[in-house]
This record gives C-alpha cells, structure tokens and sequence, in this order.
C-alpha cells in the first residue's frame, strides 16, 4: 500500500522578549517603544494580521511599528499605570509602564499649571485670543476634583506663585498681569506687557514676563518694570522657569525643528543653552539642575529631560502636551491643551522659596 507523505511540523517560535521599554512613562495615548528580539510579525500571530498583539495593563494596544528587535505602539487610552507584554503568539516577559493619571479635562492651557505649597494644582481656560470664556482659571486638588477660581482675565496665559504663595495671570489679549487673592479675585499688578506669555518669580521676588513680540521683561518687587532681555518673536508663546542662580530660562516656538532652550543670565546675557527640539514649551526646572519640557526630540513627542551636560532624553511620551510643573507633593503635573494629569516619575521639583 502507498504511503502518506509526513506531514511536516512548524517549529516553535521563540517567545518575544522585552530588554527595555523607550520611554518608560506615558500619557495615553502616546507611543511608546520596546527593544529587545522576536519582536517582529510572524504569519501565525493571534489575530491573523501578522503584527504581534501587545497588552498594557491587560488592553490592547494598537501596534505601529514591528521588527525582530523593535515594536513601537500607541498607548490605549484607557490603559493605567502595569505591566506591557507581547504575544506573537508566544508570550514575552513583562516590563513596567507609568501611565498619567488625568485629573481634570474640558480645559484650554497653553503653557505650563502652577501648582501652590498645599498641592493644589492651577489650569487656564485660555480660549481663542480676543474671546471671553467663563472661566479663566480652574484650580484642581490632587484627588482630581476641578472648581472655577479666576472669572474675567481675557485669555489667561502664563501662571506664576511668589513667595507668598500668591498666584499670577499674565493675559495675553490685554498684556496685563494679575495677582489673584485668596478667594479668586483679580487685581491689576502691571499693565503694558504686550502679548504678555510665560510668567516666573525669581528668589528676589522678580517677576518675568515674556511678550512672545520679543521681550522678557523685569517687573521688580516695587513694580518698577525693566527690559531684561529681547529674543526673536515666537509664533505661540514665551515658556519661563528660573534657577537657584537666577538664571532664566526660556522656550520660544517657532517653525524650526532645530530650537533652542535660552538662558538669560541676571545681568541679561543671552545664550543658547541647548539646541536640538522641536516646538518647546512649557518647562519647569527639577531640584537636581535638569531642564524638564514639552517638546519634540529626534521626532518624539513628550516630555523631555535635559541635564545641564547637554543630554536630552525623552522621560515620558504625550502627544499636544504643552506644559510640566512639579508638585510638593512628589508627582510630576502635566497638562495637554485640554486636560491636566499627574505621573510619579520620582522627580523632585526645584523650590526656590
């Protein structure tokens, strides 16, 4: 009797392996990389596409790059802070991703929150330029709970805390600046600051104000009020935070993908500090000396750390992040030009009262 050819058996695919996950923090949404081996499509992955499933805390996550040593994938956008593996179709080992918690949403910040000793976090609804919203500032608690603070500051912009632990609007239609007391109301503290952006105190109570026109001004603890420095105009906005030193640093997009982070020294000389991002905004500066901000590095949105070396790094992935501030309360305060979150990326903030 003829016999019947064997049939041949595949052999086993080697189980993916994860050696690392670039960034290691995200917001949903965001993409996010893995490095390791088997990473790459097979014919026989579990839903038939080729692609290999990945699960970030037990979601699938859309997959938009695969090789043997790559995978790059977008966050879902109900996912949380757990474990990432990959299923190809054997299953990988796991490795820990931080996801941003959002706290308050149906907002329109622009530039960096401002966050008080007591941990309360502060957001504009900043709205088209010329145009009136409701409310200008909203004030967040830590436990995600928003309320209204600030009515009537057309197109709220840049915020700021004194020593006092008073809060500071900078109106970009109206170039006025605004102290804020206790209960939300609004007084003028200076008038004449063009399309008044970013906003930071210095130690010596100095208040910076950029016109996104091309000036930083100076407004002194009398409120006298001085020309610090002028750089090009910007086609957003002038993103402020200051060091120990008293030096100012300052993001100003533009339409190159090659911008720089300025430093404007006491005196006011100006210098390129670093070089190399694309659209930076918002930054805050952390307790070790690093820079932490919204920008594009090498074609990755997010949030970028950059040490004082000149090594840029992106910590956390996010796409339409426009502003970071660290919280006393040891997390790390993000917002998107709708919505505020908090991550513990284990960072401390620089305090300088």
């Amino acid at each position: 009797m003829p016999r019947t050819p064997a049939q041949s058996v595949p052999a086993a695919l080697p189980a993916p392996r994860i050696d690392d996950i670039v960034p290691a923090a995200a917001l949903p949404l965001g993409e996010v990389e893995l490095i390791g081996e088997h990473l790459g499509p097979n014919s026989s992955s579990p839903d038939n596409s080729g692609l290999p499933v990945v699960l970030v805390d037990g979601l699938p996550a859309r997959v938009a790059m695969s090789r043997p040593s790559r995978l790059a994938f977008r966050v879902p956008e109900l996912a949380t802070t757990g474990l990432v593996e990959v299923r190809n179709p054997a299953v990988s080992n796991t490795v820990p991703l931080r996801i941003a918690r959002q706290l308050s949403d149906g907002l329109h910040p622009v530039t960096s929150p401002a966050v008080s000793r007591s941990g309360m976090i502060y957001a504009t609804i900043s709205g088209p330029r010329g145009k009136q919203t409701p409310v200008s500032v909203v004030r967040v608690s830590p436990d995600g709970r928003g309320t209204p603070f600030v009515n009537d500051i057309l197109n709220a912009t840049g915020l700021a805390f004194n020593a006092d632990d008073e809060l500071f609007v900078t109106s970009r239609a109206e170039g006025n600046v605004y102290r804020i007391d206790a209960g939300g109301e609004s007084s003028i503290y200076a008038e004449g600051m063009g399309v008044a952006t970013g906003a930071a105190f210095d130690a010596e109570g100095n208040l910076f104000v950029g016109d996104r026109s091309g000036t930083i001004f100076k407004i002194n603890p009398e409120r006298k009020i001085f020309v610090h420095a002028t750089l090009e105009p910007s086609v957003a906005a002038y993103h402020l935070a200051v060091n120990a030193a008293g030096t100012l640093f300052v993001t100003a997009p533009s339409l190159s993908s090659n911008e720089a982070i300025w430093a404007i020294e006491p005196n006011g000389d100006t210098r390129a500090w670093y070089r190399g991002l694309g659209r930076p905004q918002g930054l805050a500066l952390s307790k070790d000396g690093d820079v932490y901000l919204a920008a594009c590095l090498q074609g990755q949105r997010g949030l970028v750390r950059v040490t004082p070396q000149g090594k840029a790094t992106l910590v956390l992935a996010g796409i339409n992040l426009v502003g970071v501030a660290f919280s006393p309360l040891g997390t790390t305060i993000l917002t998107t030009n709708e919505a505020v979150y908090d991550v513990d990326l284990g960072v401390e903030g620089l305090s300088l009262f």
